[in-house]
């Protein structure tokens, strides 16, 4: 079945861009039941910085969950901070239904063994991400060869220590396996309020929402909205290659909003971006960065 992707101008809608943007895809009945508890997985890379799901995106969510037992903001620590910490850049929205909920403080886990050519490796994952409850991923749009939506599954083990799975040999198959573990993302929304700069912590605003069932296929149009190529970028690719989504942007119905329209305005502010980004680097002495250290791949 050939994938749907709801690509939403977020100028034109507003508060109601998420909405719109279900209702595009066929709506999520199955999901938001008051029999199912939904687990959101927010992309915080730490407490302070701006890359992170928007807080109107966020209520969106919850709100078109508003059927479910309880929804739960899930994070975890980093060497950027403790999730229960990060998950405080949405606090306004918790209620006695939707509370925040940090996977590295959870003793309830199971075990995801990953296949890789390396070294066998082993991680624990809360509870509260699989099956039968709900797994809704969400991440900003931006130009990161590593992506955002299927990144983003790299903030699930509990451990602080990340970077010993950064190598593209363990990365790929670590996000795989787990999606595969969980039982896969059952809602994808990547929010372009802003367009992030890959390197900096630049943006630019964009204001659209991409949104699927089928979250290799948002991250395949997020990506090529982004100035990205996704038959390039390994982790779309290994998701491509076990047949858990479509990386190929032709063989996306892509509905709602013009995807001409948009690629466009999102040109024009990676122009910007580059633009910008390259004043200030002849500006600046480079820092050295260490090798191996997180930091060169920021979740």
């Amino acid at each position: 079945m050939q994938p749907v992707v709801a690509l939403v101008d977020m100028r034109e809608y507003e508060e109601r861009s998420l909405e719109h943007a279900v209702s595009l895809i066929g709506g999520i009945d199955d999901l938001n039941t008051p029999e199912r508890t939904a687990a959101v997985k927010v992309g915080a890379y730490s407490a302070n910085g701006p890359q992170h799901t928007s807080v109107s995106v966020l209520g969106q969510i919850i709100q078109a969950l508003n059927r479910t037992h309880k929804v739960y903001i899930v994070e975890s620590d980093s060497y950027q901070g403790k999730g229960s910490d990060k998950l405080q850049i949405w606090k306004q929205l918790y209620s006695e239904r939707v509370v925040p909920f940090n996977l590295s403080d959870d003793t309830d886990t199971r075990t995801v063994n990953v296949n890789n050519p390396i070294r066998e490796v082993s991680v624990s994952l809360s509870h509260i991400l699989f099956k039968p409850n709900v797994f809704v991923c969400t991440h900003i749009l931006r130009s990161c060869e590593k992506g955002s939506i299927l990144k983003n599954l790299f903030g699930l083990p509990p451990t602080p220590k990340k970077g010993q799975y950064h190598k593209n040999e363990i990365f790929c198959n670590l996000l795989a396996d787990m999606y595969c573990a969980i039982g896969g993302i059952d809602l994808a929304v990547l929010d372009g309020t802003y367009l992030h700069h890959k390197t900096t912590d630049m943006t630019e605003p964009v204001g659209l929402l991409i949104v699927g069932r089928d979250a290799v296929a948002v991250e395949t149009v997020g990506a090529t909205l982004a100035g990205l190529k996704p038959e390039k970028m390994v982790t779309i690719q290994e998701f491509e290659r076990r047949g858990l989504g479509s990386s190929r942007i032709n063989d996306i119905e892509i509905v709602g909003a013009s995807f001409e329209d948009m690629l466009e305005r999102c040109q024009l502010a990676n122009r910007k971006l580059k633009a910008a980004a390259n004043a200030k680097a002849s500006q600046q002495i480079p820092e050295r960065t260490a090798i191996g250290d997180e930091r060169l791949d920021p979740r």
